[in-house]
């Protein structure tokens, strides 16, 4: 009699395996929020806008004084920043039933998509704020330089001269550096590429070298020129926004100092500086479907114009078709 074998096939025994990790997506570093460095920490009242007032300094006076005539005084003055609080967040719904089938814990898992949704959601806010800054210059890689984001063409990618350009009428402008009397620059890594090879590797002071015990930042890159650069995909991309014969992509990157990104936030109310994270009641009749998500009360704002400068420019190795 010949042999019957027991294999797979002929067994109930043999089931998919699954790993009990749940692992994330792809996730860049959290970059823009970190740059506010104004925060709306000592407020008078809650209220729906929330400002902020400077003192200008008085004109400089390098006139002699007269011993025996009185001096004409001149008034003192100051400025406002407004900031107006709007509401934010986002939430996701799971069922009782998915709670119960899953081969891993599903309540932690939504939890931290929700807590990370939050911070990205801020993240982004303080991004979209500080491209909008009023002074912007544009790449000299090209043959001419372009005169607006339309005008961007392929052949427009960024120079150390631009760099150095944006953290010279920084200092012009008197605008303070960070930790390390340095200014931040963001920047994408398509843009990174074409300036590392136009600056060589020698150009640059890596992190691992800095002497003195600061603060590093998130995705930082090194050095160049008194600017610390972090490379992020999340620095702004304006897809087929150059010339339209070329579709060119258009890449901002920021050039900023301390004082430029304001944020403020609601202090009642039970808001705060930080999102609020909510696990909803269950209104249905059945109490099957568990709601969580989370919210925000608050804003970003330039707050010092002349501490940000943004270079548009496209890049070698962009979607330019």
């Amino acid at each position: 009699m010949a042999d019957a074998f027991t294999n797979l096939a002929a067994s109930n025994l043999d089931q998919a395996a699954y790993n009990l990790f749940v692992d994330t997506t792809l996730r860049s570093d959290l970059i823009f929020d970190q740059l506010a460095d104004v925060r709306a920490s000592n407020q008078a009242m809650p209220g729906t806008t929330v400002t902020f007032t400077i003192a200008d300094d008085m004109a400089i006076n390098t006139n002699q004084l007269n011993e025996s005539v009185d001096v004409d005084a001149v008034a003192l003055s100051d400025s406002q920043v407004t900031l107006t609080l709007r509401e934010y967040g986002n939430a996701a719904i799971y069922t009782q039933k998915l709670a119960g089938t899953s081969f891993v814990p599903f309540d932690p898992i939504a939890a931290e998509r929700i807590t990370r949704n939050a911070s990205e959601s801020l993240d982004e806010l303080g991004a979209i704020t500080l491209r909008q800054g009023s002074f912007v210059l544009y790449a000299t890689g090209g043959t001419t330089v372009p005169t607006s984001r339309a005008t961007v063409t392929p052949t427009d990618t960024i120079t150390p001269y631009d760099c150095r350009k944006a953290r010279a009428q920084l200092r012009a402008a008197r605008a303070d550096t960070f930790d390390g009397g340095q200014f931040v620059g963001v920047m994408h890594p398509d843009v990174v590429m074409d300036f590392q090879g136009a600056t060589g590797a020698d150009g640059w002071l890596q992190p691992a070298n800095y002497s003195e015990p600061e603060r590093r930042w998130n995705g930082e890159l090194g050095r160049f020129d008194g600017v610390r650069y972090i490379e992020t995909p999340r620095a702004s991309l304006f897809s087929d926004a150059g010339s339209s014969t070329t579709l060119t992509d258009v890449y901002a990157t920021l050039i900023v100092g301390r004082r430029a990104l304001a944020k403020a936030y609601s202090i009642s109310g039970g808001w705060s500086e930080l999102p609020q994270f909510v696990k909803g009641v269950r209104v249905d009749k059945l109490q099957r479907l568990q709601p969580l998500g989370w919210k925000w009360f608050g804003a970003y704002g330039r707050y010092f114009q002349n501490c940000l400068r943004r270079i548009e420019s496209a890049s070698s190795i962009g979607d330019n078709s």
